[in-house]
């Protein structure tokens, strides 16, 4: 039995050890060091070190000296990684290049900046912003946004603020990429993107998924349940994280710090809001994780909301008119009943 226990100890331990080497790799790999032959250098300099470490603790040749001084290696690399901090002075892509703010007078929110983008075609487009003041006492609605673009298990969520059934504002927490630079999960755990949180006219937050990316995204909107004064608060949240990025730059993680975990964070301001799920983790499957809490409206069994809530041709026909958010909202219900539904209720 002892000799099994140890064995399992080992092989327990060279896992272990296999991660962190495998880890060392990929933070030096996609590190902030100028030079790319040096970071491979480093890199497979790095990962020797962990080789040898890991056959060594296999072999029993040494096996405590050798983990202590891979330990001690990967200790030194964890020291240098935390050094790396996030910047707002990049040469950004455009549709990331203005960080939105906000300032308070009272109830009215003023937000700077918001995207309006006039699209051509994803990559052709005429930059647009404006600002534009929203009084607090008439936020009315908020709205769960899904896009997918790979399968169900994995979407882009993001929110749209109303008031009074009129003025609406989406806001979108994603990677702020520099000019010439692609989007990669793998290399979002490792400190390569910038968090930014697009706000903007639906007509280009939305539009831009459903009818101008290629291939386009299938996007569904979600009318959230849930009391007035609870909504509200949930704004606020968003607001002061907003302001905090335009003061502090911070890193986008591709598990930690995403656009669905993030909103997940906002809703931690309201007494009962929902905890942590694996549909979190596959953001797909936020949707059907605010319905099993009551976070939407449950009069329907969810396979009909959600064949009721894609938006994609309504959205594709409205393109830039004014009316856009209304018109993409007429079969859907009002907030309004359920919200209020909610108070009683919470």
């Amino acid at each position: 039995m002892s000799r099994t226990v140890k064995g399992m100890g080992v092989a327990l331990l060279t896992l272990v050890l296999i991660a962190l080497c495998a880890w060392g790799v990929l933070a030096i790999y996609y590190s902030d060091l100028n030079s790319g032959s040096l970071k491979m250098a480093l890199a497979a300099v790095f990962g020797l070190v962990g080789s040898l470490a890991v056959f060594a603790f296999v072999l029993d040749a040494w096996r405590w000296p050798a983990a202590c001084a891979f330990l001690a290696t990967f200790l030194a690399v964890v020291a240098w990684w935390t050094t790396i901090e996030p910047s707002n002075d990049r040469d950004w892509r455009p549709e990331v290049a203005r960080l939105p703010y906000a300032t308070q007078d009272g109830n009215r929110i003023t937000l700077h900046d918001i995207r309006d983008f006039e699209y051509r075609s994803e990559t052709d487009f005429t930059p647009r912003y404006y600002d534009k003041t929203f009084d607090l006492d008439k936020l009315d609605s908020v709205d769960l946004l899904a896009a997918y673009w790979m399968g169900p298990a994995i979407a882009h969520t993001f929110v749209s603020f109303g008031f009074a059934g009129t003025d609406y504002v989406a806001m979108s927490a994603e990677t702020r990429t520099e000019r010439g630079e692609g989007y990669s999960s793998l290399k979002g755990f490792f400190k390569q993107y910038e968090l930014i949180y697009v706000v903007g006219d639906e007509r280009d937050l939305i539009g831009l998924r459903t009818t101008y990316r290629d291939p386009r995204e299938d996007v569904y909107l979600y009318r959230v349940r849930a009391p007035i004064e609870a909504l509200r608060r949930f704004f606020m949240d968003y607001i002061r994280q907003i302001n905090a990025l335009a003061e502090r730059p911070a890193f986008y993680n591709t598990l930690t710090t995403n656009c669905t975990t993030n909103l997940l964070l906002h809703t931690r301001v309201n007494p009962g809001h929902p905890g942590y799920s694996w549909k979190v983790l596959l953001s797909g499957y936020l949707p059907e994780y605010a319905y099993e809490q009551g976070r939407l409206d449950t009069r329907l069994p969810f396979e009909e909301l959600r064949k009721r809530s894609r938006i994609n041709a309504v959205a594709e026909a409205a393109d830039a008119a004014p009316d856009f958010s209304q018109r993409i909202r007429a079969d859907l219900p009002d907030p309004r009943e359920t919200n209020a539904e909610a108070e009683r209720i919470d």
